[in-house]
Parts: structure tokens; sequence; C-alpha cells
């Protein structure tokens, strides 16, 4: 447990040498990267995957208002001053990916590298992301906008906390399509438009792992995450500064064949547009048959995939200063 910037954060650490953190998505915590936690601990560098801001055993503000990307990007500046480190390789999934890419522009002099997992860069548009989103949602069911009414998702989700985790898993995975959850028409719950799953285990996920992940929600309920939906307007404003702004640190890049923010949910040409505003873009790699949870569907490929970016880097010995 660490004390960063004015709350105290949970985090899972193995290993010694330059550190590689890990930033999660929703509905998630640090646990989903435990398999490449022990693979980068086992190759010599030091692997952090923090329970962010809302999630897991860090604490979780009662303020909506508290969930912007620059608030948790100030927690990820405050546990690279805990450890010591000047800079960090910072690895993304979901929103963990829209944090690094906005992290790599507020403060790329922290960041020695971003390696993200299917959530592409892509410009500040030029109207909030309500926009967009609104005009979907009169035309289907769409989690966004379902997720911007305090209370409604939360009591509906928490719930029924086990049947949901294993229910949006499985549909964000490349066993099912999830984009035929636009199928269903407005107005209906989350748990209405998601598939039946599978009996645990899965072939990528264990019941043991599945367990730990319930576990954690049953306890803390999902209004951290959604808070993270509901600044995404907030983020959108505080970026401002950033508009037309390109990441300039070294970036690598990995997608699951059938993750589903690759198809519908950044535009109609992601890779061209993450390569017209990302200059350092220097792998990009697509894991076939995998879905968005390509970390656990396959973690041998995104292993080897990190492993062998970071030895590109030839990153030496972290500037680490003892701090009791």
């Amino acid at each position: 447990m660490l004390e960063t910037s004015g709350i105290r954060m949970h985090v899972t650490e193995r290993g010694q040498g330059y550190p590689v953190i890990f930033c999660h998505g929703f509905p998630h915590t640090g646990f989903i990267w435990h398999h490449q936690v022990e693979a980068l601990a086992g190759a010599g560098f030091r692997a952090i995957a923090p329970d962010l801001r809302g999630y897991g055993r860090t604490e979780a503000p009662a303020d909506p208002e508290a969930y912007t990307n620059e608030a948790v990007i100030g927690d990820l500046l405050a546990l690279l001053d805990d450890i010591g480190a000047e800079q960090a390789v910072f690895v993304g999934l979901d929103f963990g990916a829209q944090l690094v890419w906005e992290l790599s522009l507020r403060a790329p002099e922290r960041v020695a590298a971003v390696m993200v997992l299917n959530n592409p860069f892509a410009p500040r548009p030029p109207r909030p992301p309500s926009d967009f989103w609104t005009k979907a949602a009169q035309r289907h069911f769409l989690h966004l906008s379902y997720f911007q009414e305090p209370g409604v998702a939360d009591v509906e989700l928490a719930a029924r906390t086990r049947e949901f985790l294993g229910r949006v898993y499985y549909s964000l995975s490349g066993a099912y399509h999830y984009l035929d959850t636009w199928k269903n028409p407005p107005g209906l719950g989350y748990l209405d438009v998601l598939p039946e799953a599978p009996e645990m285990p899965w072939t990528w996920l264990t019941q043991a792992e599945f367990d730990t992940l319930v576990e954690d929600f049953e306890r803390t309920g999902f209004t951290g995450g959604l808070n993270w939906y509901r600044n995404l307007d907030r983020n959108w404003e505080l970026t401002a500064a950033y508009a037309g702004a390109k990441v300039e640190v070294p970036a690598f890049f990995l997608y699951g064949e059938h993750d589903p923010d690759m198809e519908g949910f950044s535009g109609r040409d992601p890779l061209a547009t993450m390569r017209a505003h990302v200059p350092d873009l220097r792998t990009v790699i697509e894991v076939p048959g995998a879905g968005h949870l390509v970390q656990l569907e396959n973690p041998q490929a995104v292993n080897d995939f990190l492993l062998t970016c970071l030895a590109g880097l030839g990153l030496g010995t972290a500037t680490v200063s003892n701090r009791g």
C-alpha cells in the first residue's frame, strides 16, 4: 500500500530492475496482468501492477470528478516518485491505454516508452465524446451512454456481480462478437444485452482467477470504475492544450484480431491514424483469434511482445533512490 497523490494505492510488485508499470481498464484490477508481472519479473524487470483509483484495494474517492485522467496520472507520477524512479515503461489496456497515451503527452520526461494493447492513440476530437455516443445511443444500446447516470448501472451490476463479470469477460473475448450488443434497443440494462457465459473454467481463465476478480468487485462494487466513464467529457475539456499533439516517446502496439475497440470504437482506420500521430511507433502486432482481454487470452504472445520490445529499448538500470 502506497500513499500517492492524496489516496492510498494498492500495488502488486515483483522483481528488481527497470520498472514497468501496468495499467488496467474496466472492469478489472491489477490482477489481470499477473501473467505479465511474473514473466517480466523473471526476466529481470521490476513489474508493478497497481489497482488504479477506484478499483480493488486502492481508495475510491466519493466525488465522481476525482476520476479524471489528470487525477490518475497524478497517482502514477506519485508512484514513480515513491519508488524513486525518474522514468518507467508504461503498459496499458482499455482505460489504462488511454491513461498511458495521455501520460506520454503530459509528462513525456517520465515515460521511457509506452506499450499499448488494443486501444490505439487518436488525436483529441473536435467535439466532446458525448456528442458522438448520445446520437448512437438513440439508435441502439450503448454502454458508454448507459453508464453515465449515477446509481443506475452501479446497482444493476453490483446486484449480480459474478454473473456480470462472466458475461462481460466472455463477450469481450475472441469467442464472441461484442458489437452484437448493438443489435439491442436503447432503454435496456447491460445484463439484458450481454450473452450468457459458458461455465468455468475457460481455456484462458481458470475458476481461481475468475474468483479473485469477483471477490474484489463483490467487496467494492463498480462505482469507482463507472466514474471513469462519467469523466470522458471532462477529460476532453482538460486536454485542450494537447489538441493536435503527437506522442513523441517510443511506442509499441499489440491488438487482438477480434478486439471490439479496434472494430467499433477507434475510427475507420485506427492504425493509420495512430501511425500519423505517433512518429516513434516501432511495432504493431496482431494476435490471431484474440479479443479485448488479449493478455489473458494469449499471455504467451503478450509476454513475448513485451520482452522483445523491452530488449529493443536497451534500457539500463533505472535511476532509483532509497526512500523510506
